[in-house]
């Protein structure tokens, strides 16, 4: 005979999963009331966001000064003022050699649309030139049909941009204040927290701020890797703007997925109308090669590494954060999951029993007979 439940336990048993399934639901409530909340202050948190990783990555030398007995307002200032003399002496190093060839690239260009349709007159396609005016005639009714959902869609675009420029110039003076007073922030938040979170939440605050280093740190590893390689491939290919474009590989490397497919597609243009099809296509191959490198190798071992994250961990977060929220999604897909774990591992640490002490033999004293 087979033996019956006890009812007992069995009542023990769905009172406890009604009761976890129930606190779990309250988790889970608790997060989509938080990530609501912050979808409706998006607009002043991005910014904020954005200022973080920027004094990550300028903190540094603003430390060294400080150390060295320079006011914290002079060390910041010099710092930010270097910063944008950098930033704008990159985007000039880029612009100036492009805009100087300019006209040899748009003859090049002219040149490499005269090859391409004399190519397509041949085999296999054998497109004469009446089929290729019809095709161009068709694309330009097209262009006509849709001019309204174009002159729409660049209004979006430069809405998008002048608020991308306004972000930009707030996350500048919140990364000189946050130069200026960050130091100030954790005893702040100390004294304004009462009980237990007056230690907690700086505990945790600290913790994540390294971690958002860390990843600033690897992110630019990975970039230098990508563009070194990138850029020792154009440079062996004879590309005039090997430089140039080696830099803005490593510039764009900090924006996942656009900034790689960005910089992959002007390299390849300009390789294509300066060297022709055979080394576009090895370009081509180069940066697609890298680009897997980089997804499933360097990235995840070098981030890894530096946020203490398993590698599984950071492409799997990385493919979740761009699944769900696009380029921003996958941005800040690592540091969310860097700064979730920070907060997990404080937690156990708080949770956890102090090891037990191992009391230690006693000598035992020896009597005479």
């Amino acid at each position: 005979m087979g033996t019956g439940l006890n009812s007992r336990k069995t009542r023990s048993a769905l009172r406890t999963s009604a009761s976890i399934s129930l606190q779990m639901l309250l988790v889970l409530l608790g997060a989509w009331v938080t990530l609501w909340l912050l979808g409706k202050a998006w607009s002043v948190i991005w910014p904020v966001v954005i200022a973080l990783l920027l004094t990550t990555l300028t903190w540094p030398p603003v430390r060294f000064l400080r150390r060295h007995k320079w006011p914290p307002a002079l060390a910041a200032s010099l710092v930010t003022l270097l910063f944008l003399v950098i930033a704008i002496g990159t985007l000039v190093g880029i612009a100036a050699p492009v805009g100087a060839k300019s006209g040899e690239l748009a003859d090049q260009v002219v040149a490499g649309i005269a090859e391409l349709r004399d190519w397509a007159a041949g085999p296999p396609l054998n497109i004469s030139d009446d089929q290729a005016n019809e095709y161009l005639g068709t694309g330009v009714d097209k262009l006509q049909a849709s001019v309204g959902s174009i002159a729409t869609a660049t209004l979006n675009g430069v809405g998008s941009v002048f608020n991308g420029l306004v972000n930009t110039i707030l996350a500048l003076f919140l990364m000189f204040f946050f130069l200026k007073d960050g130091p100030r922030f954790l005893p702040w938040l100390s004294r304004q927290l009462p009980g237990r979170l007056s230690i907690d939440a700086p505990a945790v605050a600290g913790r994540s701020w390294e971690a958002l280093g860390s990843f600033v740190r690897s992110q630019a590893l990975v970039g230098m890797i990508d563009a070194v390689l990138i850029g020792i491939g154009l440079f062996v290919l004879g590309v005039d703007l090997w430089l140039p474009l080696t830099v803005l590989t490593f510039v764009t490397a900090f924006v996942p997925i656009v900034g790689a497919l960005f910089a992959g597609f002007v390299a390849v243009v300009i390789t294509f109308v300066t060297n022709g099809w055979t080394d576009a296509l090895i370009v081509l191959a180069i940066i697609i090669a890298v680009q897997q490198l980089e997804g499933n190798v360097f990235q995840p071992m070098v981030q890894s590494r530096g946020l203490g994250l398993h590698a599984g961990v950071v492409l799997l977060a990385v493919t979740l954060g761009s699944s769900l929220y696009g380029i921003i999604g996958a941005l800040l897909a690592v540091p969310v999951a860097a700064m979730i774990a920070v907060f997990w591992n404080y937690l156990r640490e708080q949770l956890s029993e102090p090891p037990l002490a191992v009391p230690e033999p006693q000598p035992q004293s020896v009597t005479a007979d």
